[in-house]
């Protein structure tokens, strides 16, 4: 359907009973409805807010239109979990409507300060020509899981000098006895940076100015920016919009990446860094939010899906979910993500194979299924190319494979089932060298999060094929290759 601008900015209160029963059913109806990622009950999810361990548990707030799968009036949704696995819905965290966050409580984050929990946001506001004007907002989680929003006036109020009112996304973290944000800005020049303001006390915030980095011209707009420190490093990420397809590189609608090099010199606020490199090299990544837990690991959670495409989960009235929780290492000057060794909690029946193929597509008694997860080895290789076909029918299959010669990571959904986002492609590729392949993969109803020789590279993409494409199948071609492979039912 078309949505018009009065429907897509209705809020949820005003809704019938009925009319979200009615959505709840359509939902529920869905054949991609996923098992054990975070997704909405209804409506649209998008980024990941507010990540946080609080109070003897994680956070992890996202942005939620309810009423349908459009960009529309945004609240931020709250769960939570003990163990990063099995999340609990609590319901809406902020609601939005107020004066400072009037068409929408957007993106923002979370930091723990004198036992309560500070939410920091951007409130969208818009005036009667439909302009457009953010601001920096707050509210309040106590222990007992109560959030009040500061009404009085927002903490930041105005855009400065030099900087459009795409001005979004506060990411908070302190150094010392001083808080710090950093905001994703779009510079008057029609291009992408993240500006830093520090504060005392959370309320009184200092414009501190611009981040210096290498990229001046890199995008239109820096989306989602997060700075950390992590093995005596710097490294910030951030979603830039507006880059121009590169090899293999960037065939996304928009991007995800981080720089990673020194750490910020926060008087001089200059970035030393390497070459931007994407975080994910599948088709459905986007706004990624870290956190630091009391182990002092830095998690990361994204949005599995991207702005301004389609999905086929449209229709039942529900669109996107996250990822699953990533811990973050730097190895050989580059992010390495590693699924959370909690997620192990979730492996039920394990099935083992082994064996040598030569020309052939082989598969095993007890691989196939819908949900679950599965590490293959593939080793001394004489061949073109070798992989895993799952999600597989006569009709059907997604694809991850090494191209040998080309030296390639490949997955693809050419034939996965219903399409999306066909318009960037069907494929997505990545250079690695290695005599030793290792995939590992969470397959859920509608996704798979593929981890390439341990994080190195990873592959995250939502498929849509249909519930009796279970087949799992090891190949090989032009040549042979050893392989051994464990898999857990889900």
């Amino acid at each position: 359907m078309d949505w018009t601008r009065e429907q897509r900015y209705r809020k949820i209160e005003e809704v019938s009973p009925e009319e979200i029963s009615n959505l709840k059913n359509k939902v529920n109806l869905c054949p991609w409805r996923q098992t054990f990622h975070i997704q909405p009950e209804t409506g649209l999810l998008n980024d990941p807010n507010g990540f946080s361990y609080y109070n003897g548990e994680y956070h992890l707030f996202y942005q939620w239109f309810p009423l349908g799968p459009v960009h529309g009036l945004k609240y931020w949704y709250h769960t939570k979990s003990k163990n990063l696995v099995h999340w609990e819905n609590v319901g809406i965290g902020i609601t939005p409507g107020d004066e400072f966050d009037s068409h929408g409580a957007y993106s923002g984050s979370a930091i723990e300060h004198n036992d309560k929990l500070y939410l920091i946001y951007t409130g969208n506001t818009r005036d009667e020509q439909w302009i457009r004007h953010p601001y920096q907002c707050m509210a309040i989680m106590n222990q007992q899981g109560e959030i009040s929003k500061k009404l009085d006036k927002p903490i930041i109020a105005d855009v400065p000098a030099g900087y459009t009112d795409h001005y979004r996304d506060p990411k908070v973290s302190k150094s010392g006895d001083t808080f710090y944000l950093v905001i994703g800005a779009q510079r008057d020049n029609k291009t992408g940076c993240v500006v830093l303001y520090s504060s005392a006390d959370l309320m009184t915030w200092e414009f501190e100015g611009e981040i210096k980095t290498k990229l001046d011209s890199f995008g239109y707009m820096w989306e989602c920016p997060d700075y950390f420190e992590l093995q005596d490093q710097g490294v910030l990420i951030f979603s830039p919009q507006g880059l121009e397809p590169e090899g293999d590189k960037f065939h996304n609608i928009y991007q995800s990446g981080y720089v990673l090099g020194a750490k910020l010199d926060l008087q001089s606020r200059v970035l030393q860094h390497g070459d931007f490199i994407e975080l994910d090299r599948g088709f459905d990544f986007y706004a990624p939010q870290t956190m630091i837990d009391p182990e002092e690991r830095r998690i990361l959670v994204g949005w599995m899906g991207l702005p301004d495409i389609e999905y086929p989960t449209d229709r039942n009235e529900w669109a996107h979910c996250l990822t699953l929780p990533r811990q973050l290492f730097i190895r050989d000057g580059k992010l390495v993500q590693q699924p959370v060794k909690e997620l192990q909690a979730l492996r039920k029946y394990k099935y083992e194979a082994e064996a040598a193929l030569f020309n052939e597509t082989k598969m095993v008694d007890g691989f196939k299924g819908t949900t679950y997860e599965l590490i293959c080895e593939f080793e001394q290789a004489d061949a073109a190319a070798f992989g895993i076909e799952f999600r597989a029918s006569n009709e059907e299959k997604t694809v991850i494979k090494y191209d040998v010669s080309q030296k390639k990571v490949i997955l693809d959904r050419t034939l996965s089932g219903e399409e999306v986002g066909a318009a960037y492609g069907t494929t997505r590729s990545c250079s690695l060298e290695a005599d030793r392949i290792k995939f590992h993969l969470f397959v859920d109803s509608s996704s798979v999060e593929i981890f390439v020789n341990d994080g190195i590279e990873v592959f995250t993409s939502r498929i849509f094929p249909s519930q009796d494409s279970k087949d799992i199948r090891f190949f090989v071609t032009e040549g042979s290759v050893n392989f051994k492979t464990v898999k857990w039912d889900y």
